[in-house]
């Protein structure tokens, strides 16, 4: 959809007769305090969270950061009113709106979130296919990880199941140190922080997923995932990876009132380069692409936004 189409269609959503953004949540009240619902422990999520929200304050907003298991819970927190603002995965965020139904609307469409399904070095899994019958942890219940690794993992067509545990990344890693799995999936972005402390612990390596196993997830799933490589050297890796890539988007409650969600969204550019997006491409924050968000509405507060933008 063109640029202006999507404005004009968030505009008719926010002017329409049937106003599901001021019904939802309890109508559009104005919080005291932003609750901004991050993700886990050590993952980029939750760094990038405390970094918005002490920008957020130097815009005049009283904040609190929330660490959560990230995507899934994220979405639910804004569907019950829990929290004003959050990240997600658009895999996550498409799931919500087109098969549950359940109210979300985005801010942005922020930055590039890399599949990375790690290993130790010397482990015998060189492709997907080596899963087969082996221990592996998808993500912790609630996140977008979880959604997006039993995705991959149901077009892989492995010989035979791998044995499923559902951690978050802090234990997953714990996990993979005492072999209590063989690989660990985690979807975000480049370079992830305690993924970049593992390396300097622990010699390991990302298992590729290939262009094959992408249009595989396309077919079934639909147009949020692309082709994407890990570069070079981000995790000691000598060559790039090839994965699975999807966007991250900053997501609000549909009752969040109209000037709020405007001075947020500003806020979200004008302190961009303080940040520090994930480094990998795809990392800029770009209005350009901001409003790429898919079946996911733009909130009618951030579409004026754009608009004063764009023009």
């Amino acid at each position: 959809m063109e640029r202006r189409s999507v404005l004009v269609a968030a505009a008719a959503l926010a002017a329409g007769g049937t106003d599901l953004l001021g019904a939802a949540c309890g109508g559009a009240h104005a919080p005291t305090v932003l609750r901004l619902a991050t993700g886990e422990k050590g993952g980029p999520y939750q760094a990038l969270g405390d970094r918005f929200a002490a920008e957020l304050r130097r815009g005049g907003f009283k904040v609190r950061a929330v660490t959560t298991n990230a995507s899934v819970q994220n979405l639910s927190m804004l569907a019950d009113g829990t929290a004003d603002l959050a990240f997600a995965l658009a895999d996550s965020a498409d799931q919500t709106v087109q098969a549950e139904h359940r109210p979300a609307a985005a801010l942005a469409r922020m930055y590039m979130n890399f599949v990375h399904l790690i290993v130790h070095r010397d482990a015998p899994v060189r492709t997907i296919s080596d899963l087969a019958g082996r221990s592996v942890s998808l993500g912790a219940d609630g996140s977008g990880t979880a959604v997006t690794a039993e995705r991959v993992m149901s077009v892989a067509d492995l010989a035979r199941p791998a044995r499923i545990l559902r951690y978050g990344l802090e234990r997953s890693i714990e996990a993979l140190k005492a072999d209590e799995v063989v690989a660990a999936f985690w979807s975000g972005g480049v370079l992830t922080p305690a993924l970049t402390t593992l390396s300097r612990q622990v010699p390991i390596r990302l298992v590729p997923l290939d262009d094959r196993l992408v249009m595989r997830l396309r077919r079934a799933y639909g147009p949020v995932y692309d082709s994407a490589s890990v570069p070079a050297n981000a995790y000691g890796e000598p060559e790039p990876v090839p994965t699975v890539s999807a966007a991250s988007y900053l997501m609000c409650r549909v009752g969040l009132p109209d000037d709020v969600a405007f001075k947020v969204t500003k806020r979200l550019f004008s302190s961009r380069d303080r940040l520090r997006a994930p480094e990998a491409p795809g990392g800029r924050l770009d209005r350009r692409f901001a409003i790429g968000t898919g079946a996911v509405p733009l909130h009618p507060g951030a579409a004026r936004y754009y608009r004063s933008v764009f023009g």
